[in-house]
Protein backbone atom coordinates (compact mmCIF):
# COMPACT_ATOMS: atom_id res chain seq x y z
CA UNK A 1 0.00 0.00 0.00
CA UNK A 2 1.33 3.44 -0.09
CA UNK A 3 0.10 6.97 0.70
CA UNK A 4 -2.79 8.37 -0.37
CA UNK A 5 -2.43 12.02 -2.04
CA UNK A 6 -4.53 14.34 -3.36
CA UNK A 7 -4.09 17.35 -5.12
CA UNK A 8 -7.01 19.57 -5.94
CA UNK A 9 -7.01 22.97 -7.82
CA UNK A 10 -9.91 25.42 -5.71
CA UNK A 11 -8.45 28.51 -7.82
CA UNK A 12 -6.60 29.07 -11.02
CA UNK A 13 -7.53 32.54 -12.37
CA UNK A 14 -4.87 34.73 -14.70
CA UNK A 15 -3.71 35.82 -11.48
CA UNK A 16 -3.95 33.67 -8.45
CA UNK A 17 -3.43 29.71 -7.67
CA UNK A 18 -4.92 28.14 -4.95
CA UNK A 19 -4.23 24.23 -4.13
CA UNK A 20 -5.29 21.68 -1.35
CA UNK A 21 -2.98 18.98 -0.55
CA UNK A 22 -4.31 16.23 1.15
CA UNK A 23 -2.09 13.15 2.47
CA UNK A 24 -2.97 10.08 4.34
CA UNK A 25 -0.03 7.94 4.86
CA UNK A 26 0.44 4.27 5.30
CA UNK A 27 4.09 5.03 7.07
CA UNK A 28 6.15 4.88 4.10
CA UNK A 29 5.54 8.55 3.40
CA UNK A 30 6.66 11.12 0.11
CA UNK A 31 9.60 12.46 -1.04
CA UNK A 32 9.89 15.40 -3.36
CA UNK A 33 6.53 15.02 -5.02
CA UNK A 34 5.48 17.42 -7.35
CA UNK A 35 2.45 18.94 -5.73
CA UNK A 36 2.45 22.15 -7.93
CA UNK A 37 3.81 22.15 -11.58
CA UNK A 38 5.01 25.42 -12.73
CA UNK A 39 5.88 24.50 -16.05
CA UNK A 40 2.12 23.62 -16.83
CA UNK A 41 0.28 25.16 -19.36
CA UNK A 42 -2.99 24.18 -17.23
CA UNK A 43 -1.64 27.44 -14.95
CA UNK A 44 -0.73 29.60 -18.02
CA UNK A 45 -0.88 33.80 -18.33
CA UNK A 46 -0.88 34.93 -21.23
CA UNK A 47 -0.24 31.53 -22.96
CA UNK A 48 3.09 30.96 -20.73
CA UNK A 49 3.74 29.14 -17.76
CA UNK A 50 4.17 30.89 -14.39
CA UNK A 51 7.44 28.64 -14.21
CA UNK A 52 9.99 30.48 -11.66
CA UNK A 53 8.02 33.60 -11.65
CA UNK A 54 5.38 31.78 -8.89
CA UNK A 55 5.12 33.38 -5.47
CA UNK A 56 3.55 32.08 -2.40
CA UNK A 57 1.33 34.42 -0.39
CA UNK A 58 -0.24 31.86 2.07
CA UNK A 59 0.12 28.60 3.63
CA UNK A 60 -2.73 27.26 5.28
CA UNK A 61 -1.67 23.77 6.99
CA UNK A 62 -2.71 20.80 9.06
CA UNK A 63 -0.03 18.52 9.84
CA UNK A 64 -0.53 15.34 12.48
CA UNK A 65 1.78 12.37 12.98
CA UNK A 66 4.51 13.36 10.90
CA UNK A 67 6.41 16.70 9.92
CA UNK A 68 5.72 18.40 6.45
CA UNK A 69 8.42 20.05 4.48
CA UNK A 70 8.01 22.11 1.28
CA UNK A 71 10.70 23.03 -0.84
CA UNK A 72 11.26 25.24 -4.63
CA UNK A 73 12.45 22.67 -7.09
CA UNK A 74 15.63 23.00 -8.56
CA UNK A 75 18.80 20.78 -9.07
CA UNK A 76 19.42 21.16 -4.98
CA UNK A 77 16.17 21.87 -3.80
CA UNK A 78 15.53 24.54 -1.37
CA UNK A 79 13.23 24.86 1.50
CA UNK A 80 10.39 26.90 1.30
CA UNK A 81 8.46 26.08 4.63
CA UNK A 82 8.64 22.95 7.48
CA UNK A 83 5.24 22.39 8.62
CA UNK A 84 3.99 20.42 11.55
CA UNK A 85 0.92 20.50 13.51
CA UNK A 86 -1.78 23.04 12.56
CA UNK A 87 -1.67 26.83 11.29
CA UNK A 88 -0.76 29.56 8.68
CA UNK A 89 2.09 31.64 7.05
CA UNK A 90 0.66 34.50 6.14
CA UNK A 91 3.21 36.19 3.37
CA UNK A 92 0.77 38.69 1.86
CA UNK A 93 1.84 41.86 3.52
CA UNK A 94 4.90 42.12 1.00
CA UNK A 95 3.48 40.19 -1.68
CA UNK A 96 4.58 37.02 -0.70
CA UNK A 97 7.87 34.72 -1.06
CA UNK A 98 9.35 34.22 -4.73
CA UNK A 99 11.25 31.60 -5.92
CA UNK A 100 14.85 32.25 -5.31
CA UNK A 101 16.01 30.93 -8.38
CA UNK A 102 18.64 28.52 -7.49
CA UNK A 103 19.91 26.68 -10.43
CA UNK A 104 17.73 24.49 -12.67
CA UNK A 105 14.76 26.39 -10.81
CA UNK A 106 11.75 25.20 -12.87
CA UNK A 107 9.19 27.08 -10.08
CA UNK A 108 7.31 24.08 -9.22
CA UNK A 109 7.27 23.36 -5.35
CA UNK A 110 7.82 19.97 -3.50
CA UNK A 111 6.29 18.03 -0.56
CA UNK A 112 8.32 15.02 1.44
CA UNK A 113 6.90 13.71 4.47
CA UNK A 114 9.30 12.83 7.15
CA UNK A 115 8.51 10.82 10.40
CA UNK A 116 4.67 9.55 8.79
CA UNK A 117 3.09 6.65 10.77
CA UNK A 118 0.13 4.94 9.31
CA UNK A 119 -2.68 6.93 9.66
CA UNK A 120 -1.05 10.34 9.86
CA UNK A 121 -2.34 13.12 7.68
CA UNK A 122 -1.21 16.29 5.81
CA UNK A 123 -3.71 18.48 4.37
CA UNK A 124 -2.17 21.79 2.74
CA UNK A 125 -3.68 25.07 1.33
CA UNK A 126 -0.91 26.78 -0.72
CA UNK A 127 -2.27 30.37 -2.29
CA UNK A 128 -0.46 31.24 -4.82
CA UNK A 129 0.81 34.90 -7.44
CA UNK A 130 1.14 33.62 -11.33
CA UNK A 131 3.63 36.00 -12.93
CA UNK A 132 5.24 36.41 -16.40
CA UNK A 133 8.42 37.78 -17.41
CA UNK A 134 7.40 41.76 -18.40
CA UNK A 135 8.66 42.23 -21.94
Amino acid sequence: MADVTNVQVIANGPRNLIVRVTDVSDGTGLAAMKIVDAQSMVFSVGGEAPGVHLKVRRIVYDVHGMVARLQWDAAEPVDLATLSGFGHLDFRRFQGIPNPRAPGASGSILLTTMGAVAGSTVTIDLEMIKGVPQS
